[in-house]
């Protein structure tokens, strides 16, 4: 039986990694907020690796810690291993990536959002959403009781009418054994929504004393700690290892022989899995001509023997798991803990959202994470702290947070799905973005901490460390570009110790730093005043000095870019009138609605004609 169970501004309804930034960001914003999950000990649960970060998902983390988002801090205070990815080439694909406590991940992030003024958290199972003139009005859980919003977020994860699929056994299921949300997506589809199958799926957990590390190769972490958050100027912790197998001919011909016996091949599994991600038998099968594939064992936790097998994601049968697993060197004699399986799970279409993730459909509804077509806790997060920001600002009666593909990683995937949409699990890259040199993951802070501090989720404290530290790296290129390197004996002694050529005439630091065998750390010898920095201010010091005519190549481009989505398009207009327009441009223009020329022409099927076309329609229109 229904009953009124009291009003909120911003309703979430999911607790994973979107959820949590979401809720988060609209309570710090001031707005009364209740969380809702299907189950408490779900709340930022790991279903898949025990990991955050890696490459172009590290960007991410650093824009949601930027925004003034928790991913980062979590990660910085439950990490057991660190590594920085892609250090041989250059810093815009540097990517850090942290092994993580997944019970400690969980833990800590709960206490954050238990201890959250204005937020709520709540176990109650969403069913359905109520609308009256366009616009959200409420959330009805399964006990019947209804909150009213203002504003909701749906962040549902993997849960709407998750399927689990081992082998020939399938059943209802969410995440870990946990129950999936079987009512919410005819909600969805009542309020005007078409919905697609999307799959994903995760390795078993085995027992670690069942593993011969012996016959594998050890994983040690980066003798240097980099923080994620930039709150934090140090991190010490004793790190654990992850070790590195392979499979090889004998595993691949075990799964060979049994493809008539998985999911993914009977048919039985119709949803579309990620590209960037696949099983081992979609591997085996994809790459027929390898004859191993590499396999990371990672700890789940330091107080825990699962172990995640990294690289053998399957849904094949319980059985033909463990004999694939068994041919595996180190693995001999493996106990599984838990069973490989697969997941397919609801999704909407993401060019139902604007660039807010807003839905075009009801006013006030936001969407954010895997229900958008994505993967990744760092795709969730990123997206939950922007739907979190928005949902509270259409509350307050604010402009939206709009992020642009030149603004960040966050803007570049929020860009992709909803001008783009996705035909399978969208996993971020750092080729996805056309601007990465200015988007890495060092300068997150000066591209958006001043976006967060508009938000009102950057403290006061932290705003003026962060303008402490932009005003030393000021100070610190003005006087390297002042500071003269003079010829001589003493120059010459150190610059031949680092293998570079002898001065001729006197030249500025800024000038020497550009030279690709100097870096800020081994010219101190040359520079005996030098002032004592933080890491984080050097870092931003050399990569501008030394990449300063490519950064100016870019921000050229990125003006280009600008100019484009300056120009906004009507709400109301007509595409099919458009003379000289083709029909499938209209048709996908009339389809998505672009906000903007710039959106317009990222669309697939709209060419640059097209384009040309346009720009000549509103012309006329004007005169």
């Amino acid at each position: 039986m229904e009953y009124q169970a009291g009003d909120f501004d911003v309703i979430v309804i999911g607790a994973g990694h979107a959820g949590c930034e979401a809720a988060l960001a609209a309570a710090r914003k001031g707005l009364e907020t209740l969380l809702l999950t299907i189950n408490l000990d779900s709340v930022a649960m790991m279903p898949c690796n025990p990991a955050i970060g890696g490459t172009g998902k590290g960007q991410l983390v650093r824009e949601i810690d930027a925004l003034g988002g928790e991913m980062g801090r979590n990660i910085d205070a439950t990490m057991i291993q660190v590594k920085m990815l892609n250090t041989g080439k250059g810093p815009a694909v540097h990517s850090l990536r942290a092994q993580a406590d997944k019970k400690a991940y969980q833990q800590r992030m709960k206490e954050v959002i238990e201890h959250q003024e204005h937020l709520i958290l709540r176990q109650q199972e969403a069913v359905e959403l109520t609308a009256e003139n366009g616009r959200i009005t409420g959330v009805k859980v399964r006990t019947g009781a209804v909150y009213g919003c203002g504003a909701c977020v749906i962040a549902t994860g993997t849960y709407l009418k998750g399927k689990i699929f081992i082998g020939d056994v399938s059943y209802d299921g969410g995440p870990n054994g946990l129950f999936p949300a079987e009512e919410l997506s005819g909600s969805l589809k009542d309020l005007g929504f078409p919905l697609q199958r999307f799959k994903t799926g995760t390795p078993a957990r085995v027992d670690k004393k069942s593993l011969d590390f012996t016959k594998m190769i050890v994983q040690p972490g980066d003798e240097k700690i980099v923080p994620f958050s930039f709150e934090n100027d140090r991190i010490d912790i004793e790190q654990v290892p992850c070790w590195l197998t392979y499979t090889n001919p004998e595993a691949h011909q075990i799964i060979m022989d049994n493809l008539d016996r998985s999911p993914l091949y009977t048919g039985d599994v119709t949803g579309i899995g990620p590209r960037y991600c696949p099983s081992i038998e979609t591997k085996v099968m994809r790459f027929a001509d390898k004859n191993r594939h590499q396999i990371f064992i990672e700890p789940e936790g330091l107080n825990t023997n699962e172990m995640y097998v990294q690289g053998m994601s399957s849904c094949l049968p319980e059985d033909v798991q463990i004999a694939v697993y068994r041919c595996v060197p180190g693995m001999e004699d493996v106990e599984f803990m838990r069973s490989a399986y697969a997941i397919e799970y609801d999704c909407i279409y993401p060019t139902d959202l604007t660039a807010s993730l807003e839905s075009k459909r009801i006013a006030g509804l936001f969407f954010a994470g895997q229900i958008n077509g994505t993967s990744g806790y760092e795709e969730a997060g990123a997206q939950g702290i922007v739907a979190g920001i928005n949902a509270a600002d259409y509350v307050l009666g604010q402009e939206p947070l709009i992020l642009s593909r030149a603004d960040g990683y966050t803007g570049v995937l929020i860009d992709d799905i909803i001008t783009k949409g996705t035909l399978e699990p969208y996993r971020m890259m750092t080729s996805r973005a056309e601007y990465r040199l200015l988007l890495r993951q060092d300068n997150a802070d000066q591209r958006l901490t001043p976006l967060g501090r508009e938000q009102g989720l950057i403290s006061d404290e932290r705003w003026e460390h962060f303008l402490a530290k932009q005003k030393q790296i000021d100070e610190e290129i003005y006087r390297l570009k002042h500071l003269i390197v003079k010829p001589g004996e003493a120059s010459a002694k150190i610059l031949e110790s680092l293998s570079a050529s002898p001065l001729q005439n006197g030249i500025s630091f800024e000038e020497l730093l550009r030279r690709p065998e100097i870096t800020y750390e081994n010219s101190r010898g040359l520079d005996p005043e030098r002032p004592e920095l933080s890491e984080w201010v050097t870092q931003q010091v050399e990569v501008r000095i030394k990449y300063d005519g490519y950064i100016k190549k870019q921000l050229q481009q990125v003006e280009r870019f600008k100019k484009l989505e300056r120009k906004r398009l009507p709400e109301q207009i007509d595409y099919s009138d458009i003379k000289g327009l083709r029909i499938e441009a209209a048709e996908k223009l009339t389809e998505i609605r672009p906000a903007t020329m710039g959106q317009a022409s990222r669309i697939s099927g709209v060419s640059p004609a097209d384009i040309s076309v346009i720009q000549i329609y509103l012309e006329s229109l004007k005169k």
